[in-house]
């Protein structure tokens, strides 16, 4: 059967995409080689963090001082606020219950004990609106024996230099230990498994309570993978819980793909999970289908087309000793050709390869030797002009482009 559309890349973007258009009645496939760098991600969703090395504090705002080629300025600066908005919607439908707000950045907590600025968090996350007015004034860190995935020490010496007296307490359950005797398991993702039932949560919660003392807030690795579990927690402990980012890979991140994904597949969506597109053939300026790696000989034939397959770390870009190329359709490039330049010298410095991507029009429609590719849009992080380490945008710029291709693939066919 011909699809109205079909995305290559089953990611945020992708995923997001997906769902913006099943939502209206399209047929949609999503190809999705495995699971994304949502698996990074520890709870929240970046706008747009800093400019020139500074920490943004109203991005709507700051929009307006980025380059003309930031995805930001293709899809319009006026229509920003409009689609973080319906980003937010979109998320709390699909059960990513967020707070937060486009019109002010908020600060997220690391593993590392970094905070940095954001634009929505996992409700059951600790954040602070103000480093300047703190909610509280002594943290209880609850560690967990034997975890590897939360660096502590880093952790606590963090909060203690953003103003909180911290008492770093360590504790156990035999749930716990019983993980604990291969090294392997005492990982974020193991822990989920084994901690789900509500016998396991109410021996943590005895141990928090026994434990937090004088504490007015409780923190505790993100270690829970259902919301249910977090609320079921949070009600048996006698202080305010709020969970932290782990090292990844990420729980909550893994948990919002999943939410995502189902809640696709609820619309009426095709995702073809562990499958990846490896060529597509053009007629003309459109693409007619794509062919994938399972699939072979059976190509997907769409209306639409969504390039979704992000940077270089799953290999929607790709770069040898010559060039830095877009692996699928030989796509128009935004990467300079002298490959010395490509890096600078100190690993916090700027890297210009963090900007390379497709390139594109302004309605996000790709380019091939110079000529606009009619029926297909790049989104997420296979964009050029943004960076999503030094700019702190990169989950904004997914979700947003994501939305704005959805919706101009719906305005053309109404």
């Amino acid at each position: 059967m011909k699809m109205n559309t079909v995305i290559m890349g089953g990611g945020l973007s992708g995923l997001v995409c997906g769902i913006a258009l099943a939502k209206r009645g399209q047929r949609v496939t999503i190809v999705a080689t495995g699971q994304s760098t949502l698996l990074f991600n520890g709870g929240s969703m970046e706008l747009l963090g800093y400019l020139d090395g500074k920490a943004v504090v109203s991005p709507i705002e700051a929009i307006a001082s980025l380059s003309e080629e930031h995805p930001y300025r293709k899809i319009g600066a006026d229509r920003i606020a409009l689609l973080a908005d319906q980003a937010k919607t979109l998320l709390d439908d699909a059960g990513i219950q967020m707070e937060g707000t486009a019109a002010a950045n908020h600060w997220r907590v690391t593993p590392m004990g970094v905070a940095k600025p954001a634009w929505l968090t996992l409700k059951s996350h600790v954040h602070i609106d103000d480093l300047k007015q703190l909610p509280c004034k002594r943290l209880a860190l609850m560690c967990i024996k034997g975890f590897f995935d939360e660096p502590n020490g880093m952790l606590a010496d963090g909060l203690k230099d953003m103003g909180f007296e911290v008492d770093r307490l360590e504790f156990t359950t035999d749930d716990i230990t019983a993980l604990r005797r291969s090294p392997s398991e005492m990982r974020a993702s193991s822990l989920a498994k084994r901690l789900g039932s509500n016998s396991a949560l109410q021996r943590i919660a005895d141990q928090i309570n026994q434990l937090a003392g004088e504490a007015e807030m409780v923190l505790l690795p993100s270690v829970l993978g259902d919301e249910d579990h977090i609320h079921a927690l949070q009600s048996m402990v006698n202080k305010p819980l709020r969970l932290v980012a782990t090292l990844p890979p990420s729980v909550s991140g893994n948990r919002m793909q999943t939410l995502l994904r189902h809640y696709f597949q609820m619309l009426g969506g095709n995702y073809l999970m562990g499958d990846t597109v490896v060529s597509a053939t053009l007629d003309g300026d459109r693409v007619t289908s794509v062919t994938t790696a399972k699939l072979g000989d059976m190509p997907l034939k769409a209306d639409q087309f969504i390039l979704a397959t992000g940077s270089f770390i799953s290999r929607g870009l790709v770069a040898d000793y010559e060039r830095v190329y877009e692996p699928i359709l030989g796509l128009d490039v935004d990467a300079d050709a002298d490959r010395e330049k490509w890096t600078r010298f100190g690993i916090l410095e700027p890297q210009a390869y963090s900007r390379f991507g497709v390139k594109t029009d302004n309605d996000l429609r790709c380019l091939k030797e110079g000529k606009t590719i009619q029926n297909l849009r790049a989104i997420g992080s296979v964009l050029s002009g943004h960076d999503a380490i030094k700019m702190g945008d990169g989950t904004g710029v997914s979700l947003l482009s994501a939305l704005a291709a959805a919706q101009s693939i719906l305005a053309a066919q109404s």
